[in-house]
C-alpha cells in the first residue's frame, strides 16, 4: 500500500512498506501508518499494569493497563527518534545555515486549533498561521524573493520536540512550551509569546475532595513526563518532604494524548484530575461540563510560553524575536489569530463529531491505488492534487483543466495517457498520475538522476511542460548547476527564466508532503493512545 514494494518513496530511495491496521475513525489524511518508511514499529499496548507495578493507585483512582481495559501509560518508543525524519539529513547550524538549506523546520504537535489538517488535507491552526507568517518575514528579512527559505511544519509526539531539535531534526520548536529551568539548560528561548499563565488542577466526578493542593499528598497525578507539570508536581513534592508529608505519585501517561484528551478523559471520569494550562479550561468550559477548574490548586504561576531552538543561534534568536514583538498574543495581529483559531475554535465541534476527513478518505483508495500501479508514493500524489485543485473535481481552470489534478481533455486523450472521462474522479486522479509517471519515464529517465529528483523534476514538468524543464536542465549545465538536482540547483535556473510560479508549485507539493507524511504518522499513533485510554477519536478540523 501507499510507497510500498511497487512505489517511489519520496526523498530517498524506494522502500518496502508493509500494509498497516486500518484505524476507521483515524483523525490522519488517511488510515496507513508509514511504519517502515519511517524506521519505528507501531505502538503496542502494554500487557502488564504499569500503575500496579509502582503500587501507586488507589481506590478512588483509575487502575491503568489491566489486561482488558484502558491504559494511557507511555510505550517503550515514544521518545525515540528512530523514525524522525526530515526531507534532508539532520543538521544542526543558525540561520545562515538555514538559508544555504533553504529550509526552516518548525516542530509542534498535531492538535485541534492549533495545528491540523482541514477535510481536503489544507494545513491550518495557529502554528500553521505563525509558521507562514514567519516564512514571509524572514524571506523580507533576507531579501529573497523566487528562491525562498521555507518553514516546513513537522508534527510529533511531546516528548520528542526537544530530542528533536538538539539532535537537528528541526530548527524552532512552536507547540506552547513554557520556558522552565530546566529547559534552559539545555535550549535557548525566544522572548515570551504569550500573557503569563498559570499551571491549574481540573478535576472530574470521581475526584475525591480536596481543600488544598497539600491534600495532593499521597495521591497520584497522571501526567506527560517531558511537560512542564512534571517539573511543577516535582517543585511541590520537594516542599511536601521537607514538610514531612508523602509526595505526589507522578503516574506517566502516553507522549500522544495532549491536554485536550486529559481533560476529557477527566469530564468522562476515566481520570479523577490533571494539570493544565488555565487558559485551556476556558476552550472547553461549554463542552466538558463536569469538569470543575480548581483556580485555587495552582502548581506553577506566571509561566510563559515561549518558541525554543538551539543554544549558540543570535541570528536565528534575533529574528525570531524581531518577528513575536509584532506578532504575539498582546499585539493587533497575535490577537486576531489567536481568537481566530483559539479563542473562536469550534472545540465542541472537534470533541464531539467522530467524522474523518471526508474528502480525503473518500478518495485515498484512489490514490493508494493508481499510486502503487503506476510506482508514485500516493501521499505525492495526493499532495500534488491539493496543490492543484484542493481535491475538489469540481475544479475547472481558465485555460480548461480539469478535476482534481488539473488535467486538459487533450492530455488525457494523448495515446501516452489514453484515459477517458476525466470529469469523473476516479479516471481523473489515474489520468493525473500516469501522466506523472509517463513524465518521470519519458524525460528523466536517467540513472544519474536518483528517484527523488525524478519525482521532483516530473512535478516541474507537469506544471511548466516537459520541453521547457529540458532546457532548464540544459541551462543548469551551462550555468554549472547539477542538471540532475532540482533543488538549489534547476530550481535557480527556473526561478530566473520561468518565474515563482514553478518553484513555488514544486515547493508547496514538497511542504504538503510532509506534512501529510508526518501527521499521519502522529495522528495515527495519537489515534491509539486515545483508543487505549478508552476514547473513541475526535475531530481535528473546521466545517
Amino acid at each position: 500500500m501507499g510507497c510500498g514494494a511497487n512505489g517511489s518513496h519520496f526523498g530517498r530511495e524506494a522502500t518496502t512498506i508493509p500494509a498497516m491496521m486500518h484505524f476507521t475513525r483515524l483523525l490522519c489524511l488517511t488510515s496507513f501508518l508509514l511504519i517502515t518508511a519511517c524506521g519505528d514499529a507501531a505502538e503496542q499496548a502494554p500487557s502488564g499494569n504499569p500503575a500496579a507495578e509502582t503500587g501507586q493507585t488507589s481506590a478512588t483512582e483509575v487502575p491503568q493497563g489491566t489486561a482488558d481495559g484502558p491504559s494511557i501509560a507511555p510505550t517503550a518508543d515514544e521518545d525515540k527518534l528512530d523514525h524522525i525524519r526530515s526531507f534532508r539529513d539532520p543538521w544542526i547550524g543558525d540561520l545562515d545555515k538555514m538559508e544555504k538549506q533553504r529550509v526552516i523546520r518548525m516542530l509542534t504537535v498535531y492538535s485541534p486549533g492549533r495545528y491540523y489538517l482541514e477535510e481536503n488535507g489544507e494545513e491550518k491552526g495557529l502554528v500553521k498561521e505563525m509558521a507562514t507568517r514567519f516564512e514571509n518575514f524572514v524571506n523580507k528579512r533576507l531579501n529573497r524573493n523566487s528562491v525562498r527559505v521555507n518553514v516546513v511544519i513537522i508534527p510529533m509526539a511531546r516528548s520528542q520536540l526537544i530530542p528533536a531539535l538538539l539532535a537537528g531534526h528541526g530548527d524552532i520548536i512552536n507547540a506552547s512550551l513554557s520556558i522552565t529551568p530546566e529547559r534552559a539548560e539545555i535550549m535557548d528561548f525566544s522572548i515570551p509569546a504569550t500573557k503569563p499563565l498559570s499551571e491549574i488542577l481540573v478535576t472530574g466526578p470521581k475526584a475525591p475532595q480536596l481543600k488544598s493542593i497539600d491534600d495532593l499528598s499521597g495521591r497520584t497525578i497522571y501526567v506527560r513526563l517531558s511537560s512542564s507539570y512534571r517539573e511543577s508536581v516535582e517543585s511541590l513534592n520537594a516542599r511536601l518532604k521537607a514538610a514531612g508529608k508523602a509526595p505526589v505519585n507522578i503516574e506517566p501517561v502516553s507522549e500522544f494524548l495532549e491536554d485536550d484528551d486529559l481533560i476529557e478523559m477527566v469530564d468522562k471520569g476515566l481520570l479523577p484530575w490533571a494539570i493544565v494550562d488555565d487558559y485551556k479550561l476556558d476552550l472547553w468550559k461549554d463542552v466538558f461540563t463536569n469538569t470543575r477548574a480548581r483556580r485555587d490548586i495552582v502548581f506553577r504561576e506566571g509561566g510563559r510560553i515561549a518558541w525554543a531552538f538551539r543554544e549558540d543561534s543570535p541570528l536565528l534568536e534575533s529574528a525570531v524575536n524581531d518577528f513575536l514583538k509584532k506578532n504575539r498574543e498582546g499585539t493587533l495581529i497575535g490577537n486576531v489569530l489567536k481568537n481566530r483559531y483559539i479563542r473562536d475554535f469550534d472545540w465542541a465541534a472537534n470533541a464531539l463529531d467522530d467524522s474523518d476527513y471526508q474528502r480525503f478518505l473518500e478518495l485515498e483508495h484512489l490514490f493508494q491505488k493508481y499510486g502503487e500501479q503506476y510506482r508514485v508514493d500516493y501521499l505525492i500524489a495526493a499532495a500534488q492534487g491539493y496543490q492543484e485543485s484542493r481535491l475538489n473535481q469540481n475544479a475547472r481552470s481558465a485555460a480548461g483543466a480539469i478535476g482534481v489534478m488539473q488535467l486538459l481533455p487533450s492530455t488525457a486523450e494523448d495515446k501516452n495517457v489514453g484515459i477517458p472521462d476525466i470529469h469523473k474522479v476516479e479516471p481523473n486522479i489515474q489520468a493525473g498520475i500516469k501522466y506523472l509517471d509517463f513524465l518521470r519515464n519519458r524525460y528523466f529517465d536517467d540513472p544519474a538522476i536518483d528517484t527523488r529528483n525524478k519525482t521532483l523534476l516530473a512535478l516541474a514538468a507537469y506544471n511548466a511542460g516537459p520541453t521547457r524543464m529540458i532546457n532548464m536542465r540544459n541551462k543548469a549545465k551551462k550555468l554549472g548547476y547539477d542538471p540532475n538536482v532540482w533543488f538549489d540547483n534547476v530550481e535557480l535556473v527556473a526561478a530566473r527564466e520561468i518565474g515563482r510560479e514553478t518553484v513555488q508549485y514544486v515547493s508547496n507539493i514538497y511542504k504538503y508532503y510532509i506534512a501529510y507524511r508526518y501527521t499521519q504518522e502522529q495522528q495515527a499513533r495519537h489515534a491509539q493512545a486515545r483508543e487505549r485510554a478508552g476514547m473513541t477519536p475526535y475531530r481535528s478540523s473546521t466545517d
